[in-house]
Parts: C-alpha cells; structure tokens; sequence
C-alpha cells in the first residue's frame, strides 16, 4: 500500500510538471484557433487531436488540470480555514450558545443539496460574464459551501480534547480561551485538518466538472476539466473519436491519486491520535 501511495503522489508530481510546463509537452497555447487545422484526429503536433474551432485539445486538457490543480487546493485551503476557525471555537466553547449557533449553522448548510445550490448560484450570473469572474465565483462558492463536514469533525476532536488534563492545567492556570484554542488545542487538531484538506481537494475538483459538464462552470475561453467533459455528452462522438475520453481518464486518475494520498494522510492521523 505505500508503494501505491508513492507513486500515486509521483503520478500527481508528474501530472503538475506537465501542467506547469506545457512546451515539454506541446508548444500550442490552449486558446490559439488553427483555421486550416479543425476537427483533425491525433497527430504527432496534435496529440489529441483539435477541437471544432481547431485548438489544440493536449493544450487545452493541460490548461484545464492547471486549474482545477491550483484552484481546487486554494479553495479546500479556504474551506478548511472556515471550518477550523468554526469547529475549534465550538469545540472550545463547550455545550452553551457558541455550540447552538454552531449546530444550527451546520445543520442548515449540511441539509441544502449543495450541488444544486452551486448550480442556483452561478446560474444566476450573467451570461457574459468575464471567465475570470466566472472561474473566481466557482472556486469561492466551493469554498463556502464545503466548509460543513470538515467543521463538525474538527469540533468532535477538539471537544474530546476539553478533558486532557494538560487542557484541564492549563485553564486552571488562568490562560485565556483564545490561547488555549490556538496554541494548546489547534497543534492536536491540526493532523485531523490536513487529512480534511486532502479529502476535499478531490471533492472540488470533481464538483467543478459536475458544473462544468452542465455548462455552468468555468466558461469559455478558459479550458477547464468539466467543459472538456461536455463532448462526451455525444455517444457516436465518443464512439468515433475514442480521444475524446482523455479528460475523463485524467480526471479518474487524479481523483484516485489524490484519494490514495488522503487514505495515507487519514491513517498517519488514527495513529498518531491512538
């Protein structure tokens, strides 16, 4: 299984450097249209083949995944911020009005389906919007809502931690509760929050491609993952052009990577805390 793990990350590190560094790969930028060179099949230019406006489709998958590689972690890495701020301070707190409020809260964002709230949300964007805008209100509604499950975790563990005796010593002490939450409670929490933050990584990048695969996600011109879904949308497509399914594959392959590395990060953290 740690072999499976390491070359899980070294498939991911493999993965960014062709993302980072695209000439290695192909020289064509995602959004520059080849008139002459439209719907062509794989070639040695094109290993992909290009689109019906005649990009490079290699360019714009590389494209794409460098997003979705660096906005998904930017928005688990916000999410988790929320989520730690809220369930430390709740944990901390004890059974009282901080903990209501807190349930309340989770309660209610736990109960929307907050697939189709994400839908709702940028549905309500204009349709010409920027896609920077676009890209920018993805990530973030992402952010806001994934906050949840990483929360009420966070405030399970801290809780159990209220009655270790060197929290118990350290209030008889006199320390104030902000100190006790940041410097004696949140390094015992911390290993929990990293294993939530790989967790959901995978999470965003998937539920961008649910958004991009219904049109409303990172729009055009910016390659994404789930606007490169949409073409698989056609079966005979598929059928005729079998390259198509290179964005599912890569997709399949990051979650999975990503999923191994939380497997580890999750078991690192049950140890550790046994």
């Amino acid at each position: 299984m740690r072999r499976l793990r390491l070359a899980s990350a070294l498939m991911l590190a493999l993965i960014a450097l062709a993302c980072a560094f695209p000439i290695l790969v192909t020289s064509d930028p995602s959004d520059e249209q080849f008139r002459n060179d439209i719907d062509l099949p794989p070639s040695v230019r094109y290993p992909l083949g290009t689109d019906d406006l005649g990009r490079n489709r290699m360019a714009r998958l590389l494209s794409g995944t460098r997003t979705s590689l660096i906005l998904a972690p930017a928005a688990a890495l916000v999410s988790l911020a929320l989520a730690t701020l809220a369930g430390v301070a709740a944990g901390a707190a004890g059974p009282g009005l901080v903990n209501r409020v807190f349930e309340g809260g989770a309660d209610l964002a736990g109960s929307l389906p907050w697939l189709f709230v994400l839908i709702a949300l940028r549905a309500s964007l204009p349709l010409d919007a920027p896609p920077l805008t676009t890209t920018a209100v993805t990530f973030a509604l992402l952010a806001l809502l994934g906050w949840t499950a990483p929360a009420r975790i966070i405030r399970n563990v801290t809780a159990s931690l209220r009655d270790r005796e060197f929290l118990i010593q350290a209030r008889s002490l006199g320390i104030s509760p902000w100190r006790l939450a940041l410097v004696h409670m949140l390094p015992n929490v911390w290993p929990v929050a990293a294993a939530q933050f790989w967790i959901n990584i995978p999470v965003f990048i998937l539920a961008e491609a649910n958004l991009g695969l219904l049109g409303m996600g990172i729009s055009e011109p910016y390659a994404s993952l789930g606007n490169q879904l949409r073409e698989l949308e056609s079966y005979t497509a598929v059928s005729q052009k079998p390259w198509l399914l290179a964005p599912a594959a890569l997709l399949t392959l990051i979650v999975a990577c990503l999923w191994l590395i939380s497997m580890s990060t999750q078991g690192r953290e049950e140890s550790s805390s046994s």
